[in-house]
């Protein structure tokens, strides 16, 4: 295949950081290339070179043989190169057509918007896609998330791209609805344009890469094949050390219930008879697939769904009467939520203020609040989570992913919670955040906190737990437990799918 886009010894600076030291990068026609490192690490950084957003100060890019520079993302696209991003740049109030010609709208002879000819354009462009199913004259908030997913590439497409970048475009997909992606991707390999793959999802690789290459510090590590190293031997290059334990767990004492359910419903049916327990000290993972009701579990516990049936306890004391987050809080249970930026940040604040934001109460009983104390406090969060961010005055709007959910992770802390609830802790961020939040739920754990874990991740649920909830249809199907046969990805991957396990009430 013919490189059809290349980056020499690029360099990238931003006040008092070196985003990109020197890289060499080249995409061949027709494969995927993914960009895999740390958050930090250069990946989005480059991506952005090539799409115009940035323009690197050293170095040079060539398209098609050609030497380009791009001076905004608009020069980009009208040589050929397309982004889609994960998060969305869809304008929800406009339907399907008009946000796929945004900006571009055709004219009738009368200079009026030809909306016929966008709309059977847009047409045309999902048929590619196997869309065809989409109203292109619906408005776009109305749609799902994979159906969005498909409006930004159709309109990607209609730029009719050489190159198209994807910037963690599974983030927030369902197995199904990434499956479903991937065959578009490998349609637009079909087509001969090149694609330049961003992901920290490592399952995702073989599916649908042709190589990889490695970042670390702003530094190209090493371009491999897809198949030439080990899962383990990439992260040892992203992380720059051994990371043969991922998944530590320590041995530690597990006795005392602290949270119960008992048969517990919710109004709509999502959740239907779970009784489930969690002892101080221990780790239990809830699997499921999305739909099986487990953010739904995790919402009715922290009482931001009102409980229709069954009984809730907490330190083996039912809780009588309206549960509500505030109660939840007062009672030492923490819900790290899964959609951090838009219910676990106030982005436009600070790290220390979102920090304190559980918790001021604790801290500043007059409700006077004493700045020194505060930066005080969140100095010594930021320190011992490794946030990392100039100061912690800093917003939060500005961090990676990775140092978001340590920011959210120090608001429960802040707090001195005995429960803590994660609700898919580690979506999208580095590997070697990872381990790092991984590491601090074994240290709550010795502590003896309970945490209940939601993950789609099957080796992060067996690799952290002591126990597994397997959900599907809204009830508990099977618990296993480490050192059981059932205890593997395998056997609960088919629970998960509603095959094998039994009913709730076990």
């Amino acid at each position: 295949m013919d490189t059809i886009l290349s980056a020499h010894s690029i360099s990238k600076y931003f006040p008092g950081v070196k985003a990109l030291d020197g890289i060499d990068f080249n995409l061949r026609a027709g494969e995927v290339h993914i960009l895999v490192g740390e958050n930090g690490a250069g990946k989005s950084t480059l991506a952005k070179c090539f799409l115009g957003a940035y323009i690197p100060e050293e170095g040079e890019i060539i398209f098609q043989g050609e030497k380009v520079h791009f001076n905004c993302a608009k020069d980009a696209l009208e040589k050929g190169i397309a982004a889609v991003y994960q998060e969305f740049t869809l304008v929800p109030y406009l339907n399907v057509a008009q946000n796929i010609f945004l900006n571009r709208e055709y004219k009738t002879k009368l200079g009026l918007i030809d909306s016929k000819r966008m709309e059977k354009e847009a047409c045309e462009l999902l048929g590619t896609l196997n869309c065809d199913y989409i109203n292109v004259k619906l408005v776009v908030k109305k749609l799902s998330v994979a159906e969005q997913q498909m409006v930004e590439i159709a309109k990607a497409l209609s730029f009719r791209p050489k190159v198209m970048v994807f910037d963690e475009p599974t983030a927030t997909l369902s197995e199904r609805e990434i499956s479903s992606l991937f065959e578009q991707i490998h349609k637009l390999k079909a087509a001969g344009i090149g694609i330049i793959y961003v992901s920290h999802r490592m399952q995702e690789f073989a599916r649908i890469g042709d190589r990889i290459t490695i970042l670390r510090d702003g530094k190209k590590i090493e371009t491999v094949g897809i198949n030439e190293k080990t899962s383990e031997e990439l992260v040892n290059m992203m992380v720059g050390r051994d990371i043969s334990q991922v998944y530590q767990r320590s041995d530690n004492k597990r006795e005392g219930t602290a949270l119960e359910t008992r048969n517990l419903c919710d109004r709509v049916g999502r959740v239907k008879n779970v009784s489930i327990h969690v002892k101080k000290g221990e780790i239990v993972g809830l699997a499921g697939l999305v739909g099986a009701g487990r953010t739904e579990l995790a919402k009715l516990i922290f009482g931001i769904d009102p409980i229709a049936s069954g009984t809730l306890l907490v330190q083996e004391e039912e809780l009588k009467g309206k549960v509500t987050p505030i109660r939840m809080v007062r009672n030492k249970v923490g819900l790290v939520c899964e959609d951090r930026k838009r219910l676990g940040l106030a982005l436009k604040d600070s790290i220390a203020w979102n920090i304190v934001a559980v918790s001021l109460k604790k801290f500043f009983p007059s409700l006077f609040i004493n700045h020194k104390k505060m930066y005080d406090i969140c100095v010594d969060y930021k320190k011992q989570l490794r946030i990392a961010a100039p100061d912690v005055y800093k917003a939060c709007r500005f961090l990676s992913g990775g140092n978001q959910q340590k920011v959210v992770l120090a608001k429960w802390l802040s707090n001195e919670p005995d429960i803590l609830i994660f609700d898919e802790p580690t979506r999208g961020i580095d590997v070697g955040a990872k381990m790092e939040i991984y590491a601090l739920m074994d240290k709550l754990a010795v502590e003896g906190k309970a945490i209940l874990m939601i993950s789609s991740e099957l080796p992060e649920v067996i690799g952290m737990s002591d126990r597994i909830y397997v959900m599907y249809d809204g009830q508990i199907i099977n618990e296993c437990r480490r050192g059981n046969g059932d205890f593997n990805a395998e056997a609960i991957g088919a629970m998960m799918l509603g095959v094998g396990g039994v009913a709730s009430g076990k």
